[in-house]
């Protein structure tokens, strides 16, 4: 058996774009087995609060799930009880499946050890009884349902109870039983844990091997910085061991990148024996979420994708570079560009503030053609009939996507 494996910079792009699962390279369904399906094949689908466009979940879902619902993933949390909220690579989506594995972490905000953790306890921690006792008495509740006096916010810190129901849930003593208009509704542990799910806390070797083969199986190859921040639940030198441990049993090999010398990846050995084909031809183009599981790891896009990129929503509009919340654009296995989106449902509009390609990329007849169409789907998605560009244009793509659109949009 080999014990490592060589491939071109086009190969791995390849492995990895057809590792996620995007819609155009896998027949996944659009019913609620779908969306969960991807879901335990990502190991989480991050959930974010900015509202530009459509959220980040429903986003990176609907890239990947044919005719997505976003009532479907509701429904896998508060009625299936399929998947769950917890810390993922920040607030995630996670099957229930994978319970145990994030024990660990419940168990270290019981014992805090961090400064974070340590002054959330010392200012909140002595609300978090009475916020307790009075969801066990009435039952589900959210931040709303509760009258304090010191409910007043400095900052970012965040207010009191608010504070002190999520540092319950971070400790595994409440969970979100269900969002009402995306607020979070919360319920004791023991009332929403189905009694199927594993409780047993794994060892270190378990909990590590799970986080190795969660980062490798959903990318296809990794660098060891790549599978210790996938997701942030798990303990790095853990993790670490973990790996080593892997590749001493085989079960993950070393990877080399012909065009990446001295760069070190790893995969799963029977991942890169039964490789995903990913897009074929030159029709495919994706927006993506900043957010998204392709493109959250930012240090691996750029290695293997030769793509830099900061998010710049939390920026001082006068230091931003590109925009507010600027989306890549992946055409087949390569970033070629971001947009600067808008959805404007009032106007039934989606706004391009701004559009710019990478310097290398000459946007030919074909990937206008599908980014038109791109574009199209992307409005719809967002709840919207027609797209309007304004501001930079990079290269005049505008007026000839616009052209593009108006013939298919009615379509």
């Amino acid at each position: 058996m080999k014990s490592v494996y060589t491939m071109t910079l086009t190969e791995a792009r390849q492995l990895a774009v057809g590792r996620q699962r995007f819609a155009f390279s896998h027949g996944m369904t659009g019913e609620k087995d779908g969306v969960f399906r991807t879901v335990a094949h990502l190991g989480y689908v991050q959930i974010d609060t900015i509202s530009v466009v459509e959220r980040a979940h429903h986003h990176t879902l609907w890239n990947r799930v044919p005719g997505y619902r976003p009532g479907d993933l509701d429904a896998l949390l508060s009625r299936d009880r399929r998947i769950f909220e917890y810390w993922g690579h920040a607030a995630s989506y996670l099957p229930l499946e994978d319970y145990r594995f994030y024990m660990r972490r419940m168990r270290a905000f019981s014992d805090p050890v961090s400064k974070w953790e340590k002054d959330r306890m010392q200012k909140y921690g002595h609300l978090m009884p009475e916020v307790l006792k009075r969801i066990r008495d009435e039952g589900p509740l959210g931040s709303r349902d509760f009258e304090n006096t010191e409910e007043r916010r400095e900052g970012w810190h965040p207010k009191p109870v608010k504070a002190a129901l999520e540092m319950l849930f971070y400790q595994g003593r409440l969970m979100v039983k269900e969002r009402q208009n995306f607020q979070k509704i919360y319920d004791l542990t023991e009332r929403v844990l189905p009694d199927w799910v594993d409780v047993t806390e794994p060892d270190d070797e378990a909990c590590g091997a799970f986080f190795v083969r969660r980062a490798l199986n959903a990318h296809g190859i990794a660098d060891e910085k790549s599978i210790l921040d996938y997701i942030d639940s798990g303990e790095k030198p853990v993790i670490r061991t973990a790996l080593n441990r892997l590749v001493e049993t085989e079960e993950v090999v070393h990877v080399a990148i012909d065009e990446l010398p001295g760069k070190k990846y790893y995969g799963l050995r029977n991942v890169l024996e039964n490789p995903d084909s990913g897009p074929g031809g030159h029709v495919h183009v994706l927006i993506l979420s900043p957010f998204d599981n392709a493109f959250i790891l930012r240090d691996r896009v750029r290695d293997l994708f030769g793509f830099d990129y900061a998010i710049e929503c939390y920026t001082l509009p006068a230091k931003r570079k590109f925009g507010y919340f600027v989306m890549p654009i992946l055409w087949n296995n390569r970033f070629v560009g971001r947009l600067d989106p808008a959805a404007d449902r009032a106007s039934d509009t989606l706004t391009v503030k701004a559009l710019y390609f990478e310097a290398d990329f000459k946007p030919g007849d074909a990937f206008i053609v599908a980014f038109a169409d791109a574009l199209k789907r992307f409005a719809r998605f967002n709840g919207c009939n027609s797209v309007r560009f304004e501001g930079k244009d990079d290269r005049g793509v505008a007026e000839k996507v616009t052209g593009k659109i108006k013939e298919v949009i009615g379509s």
